[in-house]
């Protein structure tokens, strides 16, 4: 992996000192090398993680031969070998091994459509010298982040990560309320628009091209709606399990192109089981390294399960239990998170991560299987509430007023109460606004309580429940889990899952590669029946069928455990209590929107044992710190 970064500005060209802040804010994306050329209004920067032909001629940015091409590159083109012979076949010539070349050349060749071309995960930028024009892309998943902003006086600035636009003194660091509103609803920024405001996050599967008029032109090249809506036909289930099958193997096959020492995180769930199985089938056994973490506290650690795979695989198997430290990781979560960021399982990660780079620097991951496949417990809550749809709203708001009065919070990890208070919630008879609320972390009526009524106001009815509702109506023909199914991929998967795998891994550049996001594997699960995912209460169905002949049936049958950190007891500890103090007594610019009245009695709640407030309440405490971190102001 690598970091990326540039600024195109005719008015005022860049410098060679704001691009070297640039790239110098990405180095823990590529420790290898940095590179930094200027072409006129355009100036390209590049941080170096050296994965594939580790030569000096991999640098980058990257100048063709002609000289009139440059390209900076984040990411890996699984295919590009034979991309390679088939760009040969039409005249290229090529100076390096890298498939950064390869890139550049089939857009020399193909122009825009190039990205058509290319399996894997990649954001990159392009400059033609002679036409004067950027071209920027990001992969179909939106594995790879891409950042962007219009400049003061035209012209355009983008980078892999938000800091390092900030890092290029060019854009005032003013927060995005929406943004803001959407973290402390979801615990993640949803969508398009990036925490600061004026910049933007350029969506899986788009290209945008600047012209050399200044003219901008963003484009969708891949839907994956239509595969939802073009649903295949089977003979039998052994068929479809046979095709997914050979797609599953053809994608880990391509994954373990590398020239560094490369792994596989494995928790002992289905999805990185069958990671490690595939792997075994592709090589011998010993080859392969696997990784493992988890935490003192009972009930957040699955090294058993993932020791048991282990030893069934043969792989060489390492783990660590972690005695996490908050206030020692938590400055370095925010700052690597790069944006606020509140999924508590990016603690685990971040530990996972920095544990398998002592011996890796490629790890396989399961990432993208539940969204892909139907593995959460979400989508059992919507079908009952679908089941239950009889019954009148009333009848789940007196439940739930119930269950909150008489169950008293376990605090423990993914605990019955705490779904048996999310389902009552949010059931009821709009399907789309149930599957959002069972992933709501801080409900309307709470964010009006914790934001200042002028921050409140300003938001003039932003509502991230809308974007929910514009995904789901791109699949409303479709199944309804196909339609929970489809909104999972546009929003939780590409803004919280994949931003936690990305910056958990570069902030120990480590690169992780995700099998199932393989766009083709993608498509296939899209256009299957929803039985052959979700069957009965029986969640990947199809997976769990594929891996008989591969792993222990106690592995096949294993519950999803989630891959959570115990915030809900740490905040009954002194670790991070001081850091809620400073949001009460010395609270950021920006965090100055929030009312601390509203936040003492969500601590006090919580340490009293009523409410499982910890995912607020860390929320709260990563917007602050990041807001002082990068002076961010209102």
């Amino acid at each position: 992996m690598c970091g990326i970064a540039g600024i195109l500005s005719p008015a005022s060209p860049p410098s060679r000192a704001e691009l070297e802040s640039m790239a110098g804010a990405l180095a823990h994306r590529g420790p290898d090398a940095s590179g930094v050329d200027i072409f006129g209004p355009m100036g390209l920067a590049h941080r170096r993680l050296s994965i594939i032909d580790t030569r000096e001629i991999g640098r980058q940015p990257f100048v063709d031969a002609s000289g009139d091409f440059a390209i900076v590159y984040n990411g890996e083109v699984y295919n590009f070998r034979k991309l390679r012979t088939r760009l040969e076949s039409k005249g290229a010539q090529f100076r390096s091994e890298t498939d950064t070349e390869i890139v550049l050349e089939a857009y020399k060749r193909w122009g825009d459509e190039c990205v058509e071309q290319f399996v894997g995960m990649f954001a990159f930028a392009i400059w033609d010298t002679r036409r004067r024009r950027l071209f920027l892309a990001r992969d179909r998943m939106g594995q790879k982040p891409l950042f962007y902003g219009a400049l003061p006086g035209g012209g355009l600035i983008f980078s892999s990560e938000l800091k390092a636009i900030m890092a290029s003194g060019r854009v005032e660091r003013r927060l995005e309320l929406q943004t803001l509103n959407s973290f402390l609803a979801l615990n993640y920024g949803l969508g398009e628009r990036s925490f600061l405001a004026g910049i933007k996050k350029l969506p899986p599967a788009f290209s945008l091209s600047v012209d050399s008029d200044g003219s901008q032109n963003i484009r969708s090249y891949w839907d994956l709606s239509q595969h939802f809506k073009n649903k295949r036909s089977f003979s039998t289930t052994a068929q479809a399990v046979d095709e997914f099958n050979s797609l599953l193997l053809e994608s880990v096959e391509s994954r373990l192109i590398s020239d560094v020492p490369l792994g596989a995180f494995l928790s002992g769930g289905i999805d990185s089981s069958a990671i490690a199985a595939a792997m075994c089938r592709l090589r011998n056994s010993s080859q392969n390294q696997t990784f493992s973490i988890g935490f003192n506290e009972r009930g957040y650690s699955e090294l058993p399960a993932a020791e048991e795979i282990a030893r069934h695989l043969g792989v060489s198997h390492r783990d660590e239990v972690v005695d996490a430290d908050m206030a020692a990781i938590l400055e370095d979560l925010v700052y690597f998170s790069d944006e606020p960021f509140a999924d508590s399982s990016i603690i685990p990660v971040f530990y996972l991560c920095k544990f398998a780079r002592e011996s890796v620097t490629v790890c396989l991951s399961g990432d993208g299987g539940d969204e892909v496949l139907g593995g959460y417990t979400t989508y059992i809550a919507d079908k009952l509430n679908k089941t239950l749809g009889w019954l009148p709203s009333p009848f789940f708001k007196f439940a739930h007023r119930a269950v909150a009065a008489l169950v008293r919070p376990s605090f423990g990890k993914v605990s019955f109460d705490y779904k048996l208070r999310h389902f009552l919630r949010g059931a009821g008879p709009d399907s789309v606004k149930a599957h959002y609320s069972w992933r709501e972390v801080c409900n309307e009526s709470q964010r009006r309580q914790l934001l200042s009524p002028e921050a409140w106001t300003a938001l003039n009815g932003h509502t991230p429940l809308d974007t929910f509702y514009r995904h789901s109506e791109k699949v409303s023909s479709c199944h309804y889990l196909d339609q929970s199914m489809y909104t999972d991929i546009k929003t939780w998967l590409v803004d919280d899952i994949l931003v936690k795998i990305d910056r958990g891994s570069m902030a120990h550049s480590l690169e992780a590669r995700a099998p199932f996001l393989d766009h083709r594997l993608v498509e296939f699960a899209a256009s299957l029946p929803v039985n052959l995912k979700i069957r009965g209460f029986e969640k990947k169905y199809i997976l769990r069928q594929s891996q008989v002949p591969y792993l222990p049936r106690t592995t096949i049958a294993r519950r999803k455990e989630g891959f959570n950190a115990p915030i809900s007891h740490w905040l009954l500890t002194p670790s991070l209590e001081p850091y809620l103090r400073d949001l009460l007594d010395a609270p950021s610019a920006g965090a100055q929107l929030i009312q601390t009245e509203s936040v003492k009695r969500l601590w006090e709640a919580h340490t009293a044992g009523r409410e499982d407030n910890s995912l607020k309440l860390f929320a709260l405490i990563v917007f602050d710190q990041w807001s002082k971190r990068f002076g961010v102001s209102v």
